[in-house]
């Protein structure tokens, strides 16, 4: 029988940065938690939009035009070809959506490989 994803659960399972698990898959996309804290790279996602639900705690994405400031409950998406820059002074829980296979730096060569919880 299918279960409910218990997203606090889930991310009581690990502790490392920056390594997003995948929780479930919907329509092609895998749909993540993750843990944020401090700086990551700027990046861009050449063919995919970038989704951002922030779970706890508080994110700043940065872009080059402006930065957009996100707390419990808010979501942002960057659009795709947009440069961004994912910022948590403390740590953060996000839930991201994405198309499965989609590599967290842009790039194939220096992207985590994502696992499943």
């Amino acid at each position: 029988m299918a279960q409910a994803v218990n997203l606090a659960n889930k991310l009581s399972l690990f502790s490392e940065h920056w390594k997003p698990k995948i929780v479930a898959g919907f329509n092609g996309n895998d749909i993540m938690v993750v843990k944020l804290k401090g700086e990551f790279q700027w990046h861009s996602h050449a063919e995919t939009d970038d989704f951002f639900l922030v779970l706890k705690g508080r994110l700043t994405i940065r872009l080059r035009d402006g930065d957009v400031h996100l707390g419990p409950g808010e979501l942002y998406v960057v659009p795709a070809g947009v440069e961004h820059c994912p910022v948590a002074e403390e740590e953060v829980h996000l839930l991201l959506i994405e198309p499965a296979g989609t590599p967290n730096t842009g790039d194939p060569a220096t992207a985590v490989v994502k696992t499943a919880l």
